[in-house]
């Protein structure tokens, strides 16, 4: 969440960055007005502790006893007021997303996004490359429908070679990126609802979530992003030993509920889907850099499979909640002969910090300062699966597969 003090002290810079955002300036209105009424009564409650306080030095007659009685009672009713305020406040800063760096280009939406680089060029083909799906289906080794009769919609059943395939890109990722100094942690794929809070999946987003109905507060994991990020929750850090950096692989789950209608073929955009994602957690001056190098480290899969891809800068009006600045890596899908993200890789700043209190220490005795968090994907490997079925198709149908993979693949090149 943002500082209350700087939205408090800088509201006219606040409001124009997030205006840059097309957010709803009225929310932000309604923090402030609950932020005066919280001041105000903090100020009053320290009136009358400064009142009793004074006149507890006085000698004690049955008047000044009665007086100190009431003022006292009157004093637990304000506390429990300023509370239920305090709590109001929060709330409402809650709902306010993380303001656009600097360096994000401005715009209204992804029309707006900067291209910044690409890498590899998509092949010429003299034959009509087939969906993903659709060629997976052929080979065997996706079936949509085992999984509907199972699951429903937006779920797929990966069979014999694709099974295969799955597990090896998970592996390979790990491996790359532990190689890199990543630690691998294998983190729990249900969580409650302050991690989900902390890194600022909820309480906006809890439509998207696939929460336990039980009253255990548990929640089905979005992403990695929520259980790494909070392993650090509460902590206090040595600043010395940042950056830490971590490499896990999950589950994720996703309702997809804002995407009705989009990507319904296929496994582009399903409720349950694996990845591996990358978490850092950064002294603030060095998460410029840290954000460069972790889209970097994410790039290095793609290149290590010859997929083509590139880089985008998301403007303001496209950012994720918590993000100040994030880099999509789009990779080249030739059965829809365009680019489709599979990768976003964010600068969080402080925000997530303050909603999770993860903070450093520069040294002994120093004053804590909030780290800067930063994540991305490395990568979503069902989308990376689909890029392969698409980019190494051949005229007769088989999939050669990227020689990287080999090693994984218990020595099957080729699908077909």
């Amino acid at each position: 969440m943002l500082d209350q003090r700087m939205l408090r002290e800088n509201t006219e810079v606040a409001r124009a960055a997030l205006s840059r955002r097309n957010f709803a300036l009225t929310l932000l209105d309604d923090f402030l007005a609950a932020d005066t009424r919280w001041k105000a009564a903090q100020t009053e409650l320290d009136n009358l502790r400064a009142q009793l306080k004074a006149a507890s030095r006085t000698k004690p007659t049955p008047e000044i006893i009665a007086a100190n009685k009431k003022l006292s009672e009157e004093i637990k009713q304000k506390e429990k007021n300023l509370a239920s305020l305090e709590e109001t406040q929060r709330d409402k800063l809650l709902y306010i997303p993380n303001l656009p760096d600097d360096t994000t280009p401005v715009g209204e939406s992804a029309a707006a996004n900067q291209e910044v680089r690409r890498w590899g060029e998509p092949p010429s083909r003299d034959f009509a490359v087939l969906p993903h799906d659709e060629i997976g289906v052929r080979l065997g080794i996706l079936n949509f429908d085992e999984a509907a009769k199972i699951s429903g919609a937006r779920f797929v059943v990966y069979h014999a070679a694709g099974a295969r395939l799955e597990r090896a890109l998970i592996n390979f990722m790990l491996d790359t990126h532990t190689q890199a100094g990543y630690q691998e942690v294998l983190p729990p794929a249900l969580v409650n609802a302050r991690a989900m809070t902390g890194t600022g999946q909820l309480p906006k987003f809890k439509e998207d979530s696939f929460a336990c109905d039980k009253g255990d507060d548990f929640y089905l994991i979005p992403t990695a992003e929520v259980p790494v990020t909070n392993l650090h929750r509460e902590e206090i850090l040595d600043g010395a030993r940042l950056p830490l950096k971590y490499a896990a692989y999950t589950p994720c789950f996703r309702r997809e509920a804002g995407s009705y209608g989009k990507d319904t073929r296929g496994i582009i955009r399903q409720h349950q889907f694996n990845k591996v994602e990358l978490v850092k957690f950064t002294r603030p001056e060095d998460s410029p850099a840290e954000l460069e190098s972790l889209t970097n480290d994410a790039e290095r899969i793609l290149q290590a499979l010859r997929l083509p891809y590139r880089v985008v800068a998301l403007s303001s009006g496209d950012l994720g909640f918590s993000a100040s600045k994030t880099y999509d890596l789009e990779v080249w899908f030739p059965a829809q002969n365009t680019y489709r993200e599979i990768s976003s890789c964010s600068n969080f700043k402080d925000y997530q910090a303050r909603r999770a209190g993860i903070r450093f220490r520069r040294a002994a005795g120093a004053k804590p300062e909030f780290v800067h968090t930063l994540n991305g994907s490395g990568l979503a490997v069902g989308r990376t699966l689909a890029a392969i079925l698409e980019n190494y198709q051949a005229a007769d149908g088989s999939v050669t597969l990227p020689e990287v993979l080999l090693p994984y693949m218990g020595g099957l090149a080729k699908i077909g």
